[in-house]
């Protein structure tokens, strides 16, 4: 770790001079600019002041932040196939349990359907890229072609199913797969 640019870089962020900071720190400006150009090493202690002075602790300061992954592609999807319903599920989003909400691509083969669900807290969205789909929800029955969308509370007993077979979009807050 650049200890020196790491350091120089907060100082910036803070808007703050060499010697403004050095004189918080009470500290000379030279010394500042030998440990940001890493001339020279603080002491521990010396160190904890200045990030002080800084706004940040130690633990934050030496903390690595990794890179949080934004964009996925295929290679980064899951999916798991149930012949018993005639369903594959893609987890487009690796381990998105742990976020609000959860979108997935379902496939479902000819006279395929998802398991009844119970009635849980959340929304569920879906949106058909191929086929077309029944609704089931409660004792009521919706249909849903390609190019058509659908949203509900999920506070009733619910399930998919195709005839004919269907791809889809379907996002669910929270996470229930």
């Amino acid at each position: 770790m650049d200890i020196g640019s790491k350091l120089k870089e907060l100082r910036i962020l803070k808007g703050l001079t060499q010697e403004e900071l050095a004189d918080r720190a009470e500290l000379s400006k030279g010394f500042i600019s030998q440990v940001e150009r890493n001339l020279t090493s603080p002491s521990i202690a010396t160190l904890i002041d200045i990030l002080q002075c800084l706004g940040t602790d130690i633990q934050d300061f030496f903390g690595e932040q990794t890179e949080e992954q934004i964009v996925f592609c295929e290679s980064d999807y899951f999916e798991k196939h149930d012949s018993e319903l005639k369903n594959s599920i893609r987890w487009i989003i690796p381990n998105a349990q742990k976020n609000s909400m959860e979108p997935i691509l379902l496939t479902l083969e000819p006279g395929g359907s998802t398991y009844p669900d119970n009635p849980h807290e959340g929304e569920e969205f879906g949106y058909i890229l191929r086929g077309r789909i029944q609704l089931h929800i409660g004792k009521r029955r919706y249909s849903a072609e390609a190019g058509q969308s659908f949203c509900y509370r999920a506070d009733k007993k619910h399930h998919l199913s195709s005839e004919e077979g269907a791809l889809l979009l379907w996002v669910s807050s929270p996470p229930s797969f």
